[in-house]
């Protein structure tokens, strides 16, 4: 036997949960290397020259995605992918579901540093209770029992399957790599209060604490069970940071109350009315000389145009319908339109901190921004996360 994580709401795992979750680990590690390579390889060798005997360009995503959809490499890839996908949520519920009784008593314990704010009330947003996200049964959303955590559990757990090992041990690189961006590339920056949206389980919350420990964390989601489980897993981990339940779309702050608004992989899950709504918000909770700073997918303006049919994947088949969407906006006018400035725009891409090292990551943050096809997707061979945000005037 063995946990699941080195943290109190870990699971305890059986030879048999482990080797079934190796199995699809590996089989997700094999789709978005080795497959998705031969799926390029198929388009280039095989789909483009058909294209140009016909006449008929391949010039947008969408026009790729038409081209390809009958061809056999595409349709096996996409098929194991979602199996894939589908098998993550599947294993890893039978370790929670076995110990949720007593994932919901840890989490039931009284707070030590941080806090938990819960609201009966909230209604909770269409795009989170009418799909399942990311193909998760119940979304995030879904609560099982009185104080129930299990949504949280399966997240915690899923991702560390999902993500075969490129989210760093304690799944947080994304908020690593972001937080320290700021605090070396803007030395003279000393936040004091800090605010993560959509934060689920606090993965990406949790390094905004350790990067800058005098700032006071306070992190939102929609749903309670993530919240739940996320203020019982940083209180495990001796982390202060306030769980509260609300909509980032009309949030509960004063105005001018935050140095640092931050997300993590959160604005491709909103429509685009609810983008301008958030980005409304953020603006009005931020104080004057701080930032808002979004780990996000690239926008399509920046990268190859199979690299955009390739991650415009999710869109169509991991239901998350307002990806390919998000990705046509310009990020610096989505900013302009919520009240920044054109002149305090800021983006960079960045390799992963916790897998490279502080010295490292400074030398290769002083470097221009470079878009590849590594940019924004998981690979062994060097992710490298993009952030866009503005310092408000």
């Amino acid at each position: 036997m063995n946990r699941s994580h080195d943290h109190g709401m870990a699971v305890t795992l059986s030879q048999h949960d482990r080797s079934r979750r190796a199995f699809v680990s590996s089989l997700r590690s094999h789709v978005l290397q080795q497959m998705a390579g031969e799926l390029r390889e198929h388009f280039n060798e095989t789909v483009v020259p058909e294209h140009e005997k016909s006449g008929a360009p391949l010039a947008t995503p969408e026009a790729i995605h038409k081209a390809m959809k009958p061809e056999f490499p595409f349709k096996a890839y996409s098929s194991v992918r979602t199996s894939a996908q589908e098998m993550v949520f599947d294993f890893v519920s039978d370790a929670v579901d076995r110990e949720l009784e007593t994932l919901n008593e840890r989490a039931a314990q009284p707070a030590q540093s941080g806090s938990l704010t819960l609201d009966s009330m909230i209604e909770l947003p269409k795009n989170v209770t009418g799909i399942d996200v990311h193909l998760a049964p119940g979304s995030y959303h879904a609560e099982h029992a009185s104080e129930d955590v299990s949504a949280g559990a399966v997240y915690d757990n899923s991702i560390e399957v999902f993500a075969f090992g490129q989210f760093g041990q304690q799944l947080n690189d994304i908020g690593a790599t972001l937080s320290n961006y700021l605090r070396l590339k803007y030395p003279e920056f000393k936040p004091a209060s800090i605010l993560d949206c959509g934060c689920t389980v606090g993965h990406n919350t949790l390094p905004w604490a350790e990067t800058f420990p005098e700032a006071q964390v306070t992190a939102i989601d929609v749903a309670a069970p993530v919240l739940r489980y996320a203020h019982a897993r940083a209180e495990s981990m001796g982390l202060p940071v306030h769980f509260k339940q609300m909509d980032a779309r009309a949030m509960a702050f004063e105005d001018e109350q935050f140095d640092v608004v931050f997300s993590s992989m959160f604005m491709h899950e909103l429509p685009l009315k609810d983008i301008h709504q958030y980005l409304k918000e953020a603006f009005r909770v931020l104080k004057p000389g701080g930032i808002l700073w979004q780990m996000e997918l690239p926008p399509m303006s920046a990268m190859p145009l199979y690299e955009n049919f390739y991650m415009n994947w999710d869109t169509h088949y991991n239901n998350e319908p307002y990806y390919g969407t998000f990705r046509k906006q310009d990020y610096r006018q989505l900013l302009m339109d919520a009240g920044f400035d054109d002149e305090h725009f800021v983006e960079a891409t960045m390799p992963r901190f916790t897998f490279i090292g502080e010295q490292a990551f400074s030398e290769a943050i002083g470097a221009d921004n470079t878009f590849d096809t590594l940019t924004g997707r998981m690979d062994p061979k060097g992710t490298k996360w993009y952030g866009f945000g503005a310092w408000k005037a």
